[in-house]
This record gives C-alpha cells, sequence and structure tokens, in this order.
C-alpha cells in the first residue's frame, strides 16, 4: 500500500526515530509498503520518518532501470561502522523536498551494519550512489535532511520552496 510522503518542513522529519526492538510482521509490511511508496514516486531511498513513522528503518534500491535487476534492500537499525577518508559529492534530491537538489559532500565509501527483515544482522560496504543513498537516508533516522550540509541561505530558499509546493498541493 503507497503511503503518503511527508513535505519538509513537518517537526517529524527532524525528530530522532526510535530503534526497531524486533522485526514483527507488522514491520515486514510496513517495510514492503515503503518500497512501493518508494518505487512509484519514483526514489532511490525512504526512511519511515518521511512517512510520519519515527522507527530505525529505511529502504533503498539504488539500481537505475536497464542496468540489471532491481535490488531492493530493507535495513532495521542501520548504522556507519566505517567511513572512508575519501569523499565524493553527488547531487542529492529527496522525496520530501520535491523538485529540489544540491550538491552535498559526504565519505566516498561507507561501512553499515543493519538487521534485514527475517532479523539477521548483516554488514556491507557501500560506494558511489549507494553509499551517498544509505548515508542520505540514516540521516533521515537522526532527523537531518540533505538541505541541512547546505548554507543557510540556500537551505532557507529550499525550504520557501518547498513551503510553497505544499501550499499548492493542500490547495489541490
Amino acid at each position: 500500500m503507497k503511503r503518503p510522503i511527508l513535505i519538509h518542513p513537518d517537526p517529524r522529519l527532524k525528530k530522532l526515530a526510535d530503534p526497531v526492538a524486533d522485526v514483527s510482521d507488522t514491520l515486514r509490511v510496513l517495510a514492503d509498503d515503503m518500497l512501493e511508496t518508494m518505487y512509484d514516486a519514483p526514489g532511490i531511498g525512504l526512511a519511515a520518518p518521511q512517512i510520519g513513522i519515527l522507527q530505525r528503518l529505511i529502504v533503498l534500491d539504488c539500481v537505475k532501470e536497464g542496468d540489471g535487476p532491481a535490488r531492493p534492500l530493507v535495513m532495521f537499525n542501520p548504522e556507519v561502522i566505517a567511513r572512508s577518508d575519501e569523499t565524493s559529492a553527488y547531487e542529492e534530491g529527496c522525496l520530501s523536498i520535491p523538485e529540489q537538489y544540491a550538491e552535498v559532500t559526504r565519505p566516498a565509501e561507507v561501512s553499515v551494519r543493519w538487521m534485514d527483515r527475517d532479523g539477521n544482522l548483516r554488514e556491507e560496504t557501500f560506494d558511489k550512489l549507494w553509499a551517498t543513498c544509505v548515508q542520505h537516508e540514516i540521516d533521515h533516522l537522526d532527523g537531518k535532511l540533505f538541505i541541512d550540509y547546505l548554507s543557510p541561505m540556500k537551505r532557507q530558499m529550499m525550504t520557501r520552496k518547498s513551503q510553497k509546493l505544499k501550499r499548492e498541493r493542500a490547495r489541490a
């Protein structure tokens, strides 16, 4: 089931998400709903706070159409356990800040530990777009948005555009 995505500014997007104690059927359904919502948007990542649920759960799939089979990942309690000193810059966007993009510099490679949908502990090292995406989504769990990496002026400008879009959608 597709879920509505919160649009910035929304106070729930700035809150710290709670850890998942153990993976239940309810949380697995939530993860499936999040994947459906993300693919429909369309996007490459989605965090539970973006649909108003303050749980440490993210979904992502950075395989571009035509580059091979989809690789949906569901991560409960994801945490970065190592990061490279080398950085890379990507133009990031966010489903909660529609139609706005800005270059953000992050570690080029990160190792992440998480619990999968069966409750098993997993670890993997990500690079390129996957590294950017997983860091972006984990930031959401900590109440941080990609615009928080920008200058105050640019952040304020993007927030105003987002507020305007939110008002227009509310009227529609």
